[in-house]
C-alpha cells in the first residue's frame, strides 16, 4: 500500500495529521487541504482553530474517541463514510491529531480506501511523541546518550 493511491476519478480523501495540538503546527499542505475540503471528519485531539480553516460550506463531522468512553463512530462506519463521501465527488479531509499513521488508525483507513479503489493521499503531521520532547528541549536521540526511539501505545 502506498501513501498515494490513484484509482478513481471524482472525490478524494486526504488523511491529514493535525500536529501536536497547537493550531500553528499543522503542515502547509495540511492547512491547504483543509481550505479545499467539502467534508472534514475530525478527531477529539484536533484544535478547534484548525477546524476554522475549512471553508464555511464544508460539512463538519466529529468522529472523536476517548479511552474509556463510548465511541461516537465505530471504525468500519467511519471507513464507509470516507468512501461514500469520496464516491459522491467530494474532497474529504480526515483530520487526525498528530500524525495519521502513529496510533491513529490511519493505516486502517488507508487500507479501506485502497480496497475500495478510492483516491487518497496521506499528509503527515508532527506527532506529539516527537513534538513534546522537542518543545521541552529534550532530544530523543543524541550521539552520546541515546541511539534509538520506540513508540508504544498507552492503552
Amino acid at each position: 500500500m502506498s501513501a498515494r493511491a490513484r484509482k478513481q476519478k471524482g472525490g478524494r480523501v486526504f488523511l491529514v495529521g493535525a500536529g501536536p495540538g497547537a493550531s500553528d503546527l499543522i503542515t502547509i499542505r495540511g492547512a491547504d487541504t483543509l481550505g479545499r475540503a467539502d467534508v472534514v471528519i475530525y478527531d477529539n485531539l484536533v484544535s478547534p482553530e484548525l477546524i476554522r480553516l475549512a471553508p464555511p460550506k464544508a460539512e463538519l463531522i466529529y468522529a472523536g474517541k476517548r479511552a474509556g468512553s463510548e465511541k461516537n463512530i465505530e471504525q468500519p462506519e467511519l471507513n464507509a463514510m470516507l468512501i461514500d463521501h469520496a464516491r459522491k465527488g467530494r474532497v474529504v479531509v480526515r483530520l487526525k491529531g498528530g500524525d495519521p499513521f502513529i496510533f491513529g488508525r490511519g493505516g486502517e483507513e488507508a487500507e479501506a480506501l485502497a480496497r475500495a479503489r478510492v483516491e487518497f493521499e496521506v499528509v503527515p503531521g508532527i506527532t506529539s511523541a516527537i513534538a513534546g520532547p522537542a518543545f521541552a528541549g529534550v532530544p530523543l536521540t543524541h550521539r552520546e546518550h541515546g541511539s534509538f526511539v520506540a513508540f508504544v501505545t498507552g492503552h
